[in-house]
């Protein structure tokens, strides 16, 4: 019943305890616009990006799990949510059935390699593969693309359209880009993401690549730590 209670009281950030005005625009900004984000935010994090103290952040992370349906569920509900599982089809036949039919939906794909093994060109390929109708192997949407390396070539992408008689212009204007210029900056594209997302009805996201910032910025052994937490 308290439960309940709490449910109904929470519907806005600003509800939430310690969180006001100001701090609600702050934790928006910063990509925490929904209570499931908070709910699952590190208090520190949430305290740095919120401007508010790690004790206040505890509560309102608290009151956010409240709010929302986390925890144990059965394995029918997992089995009935993975049939909306769809795969985007990557060009090559011996790698589709590699990964079970394609890049799957619903979940992260990391793809390693040596330089110039073809990491930057299969994600090249998956942004004009994804905006294909997904009877042709696509999702029907438009990509983002947060490019850490400076890899994105709007002139590949162009011919690889081509050679699938796609509409260029479109296919271009379905791909958003954005240049992350270091680690912190990289994390940040990524919890603003959901705007854009929603936005632009992007089906899938890539980061090429998602380590490199996080060498160069977190050195030695003594920065291990740090830098898989960030990660």
């Amino acid at each position: 019943m308290a439960d309940d209670k709490k449910k109904k009281y929470y519907k806005e950030l600003e509800d939430l305890p310690g969180v006001g005005e100001v701090t609600a625009e702050k934790l928006r900004a910063a990509g925490f616009g929904e209570f499931s984000a908070i709910a699952a935010a590190m208090p520190h994090d949430l305290a740095e990006v919120a401007g508010i103290s790690a004790e206040s952040a505890k509560k309102a992370i608290e009151a956010a799990k409240s709010t929302i349906d986390i925890g144990f569920e059965t394995a029918n509900d997992v089995l009935e949510r993975r049939k909306n599982i769809i795969r985007i089809k990557t060009g090559s036949t011996a790698l589709d059935d590699l990964l079970g039919g394609g890049i799957e939906t619903m979940a992260i794909t990391e793809m390693y390699g040596k330089f110039s093994s073809g990491k930057s060109q299969l994600g090249f390929q998956l942004a004009v593969n994804v905006q294909k109708p997904v009877d042709q192997g696509g999702l029907g949407g438009g990509e983002l693309f947060v490019d850490t390396e400076a890899t994105v070539r709007p002139e590949r992408i162009v011919q690889l359209a081509e050679a699938q008689d796609m509409d260029i212009h479109a296919v271009l204007t379905n791909i958003q880009v954005a240049r992350a210029e270091n680690s912190d900056h990289q994390i940040i594209l990524i919890e603003r993401a959901d705007e854009i997302i929603e936005k632009h009805n992007i089906k899938l996201v890539i980061v090429d690549s998602l380590t490199s910032h996080f060498r160069s910025d977190y050195l030695g052994r003594s920065a291990l730590s740090e830098r898989q937490q960030k990660l």
